[in-house]
């Protein structure tokens, strides 16, 4: 006599929830080192409630089976599930000013579903080799794109400064002594409490080698003398 496909031992059952925990909790913890809204804790819940309704999906309703008008579908509650995650993953995208975050923890979200999903339903080997290669897009694409890719993306500097104290030229100065490519300036007028117009609002539009050189650039041109504020996006 076979085994029975729909019937599962406890021990059995106990070991695909542990093992939800941790390979969900190797994806949450790459995203808890870096401060992401859905961490170590988000990753795990996720993938072993994926796991949970994987099993239940395929043995929780095995007292049905063969009675009238019942139509097994093991993959029905699945289905649900990777529908459902994508309310909790729009919880981690925020759209600030031009620039949008959370997509990529999101993502790891919707993977850490599929994972839970595939150990859940005894694929072991499959959700493993996910997990590696989620580590790996997550670290090792994540240093390529810092080192390769963003060199490409364009920033805006905003600043506001007294022209009478300070001249654009100098500014252009701090951004070549970076090796930054500039691409557009816009000027505004900014009038002051008597309104008259004595100060002005320089918008810079700039291509930088390395983006970790932000901050720098902004610190070093927030001392210039007359420069009010500095902000980039």
């Amino acid at each position: 006599m076979g085994v029975n496909p729909w019937i599962i031992d406890d021990w059995h059952l106990a070991f695909r929830l542990l093992l939800s925990v941790l390979l969900g909790g190797l994806i949450g913890y790459e995203r808890e080192r870096k401060n992401h809204a859905a961490g170590l804790r988000t990753h795990t819940l996720v993938c072993m409630g994926s796991c949970l309704i994987m099993i239940l999906s395929i043995y929780g309703f095995t007292d049905f089976i063969g009675q009238p008008n019942v139509n097994r579908d093991p993959a029905r509650l699945a289905a649900q599930a990777i529908t459902g995650i994508g309310f909790l993953g729009a919880g981690t995208i925020m759209f600030t000013g031009k620039s949008i975050t959370g997509l990529t923890t999101a993502a790891s979200l919707w993977v850490v579903m599929a994972i839970g999903l595939a150990v859940g339903a005894g694929f072991y080997f499959p959700a493993a080799v996910a997990v590696l290669l989620a580590l790996f897009v997550l670290w090792g694409l994540n240093i390529v794109e810092k080192r390769y890719v963003n060199q490409f993306k364009e920033h805006q500097f905003t600043i506001l400064m007294d022209r009478a104290l300070v001249s654009t030229e100098q500014i252009e100065t701090i951004f070549r002594q970076k090796e930054a490519k500039l691409l557009r300036v816009q000027f505004d007028e900014v009038a002051a409490g008597d309104g008259i117009a004595t100060r002005e609002r320089l918008r810079m539009s700039v291509r930088l080698p390395h983006a970790e050189l932000i901050l720098p650039l902004a610190d070093q041109i927030g001392r210039l003398t007359g420069v009010s504020s500095v902000s980039t996006d």
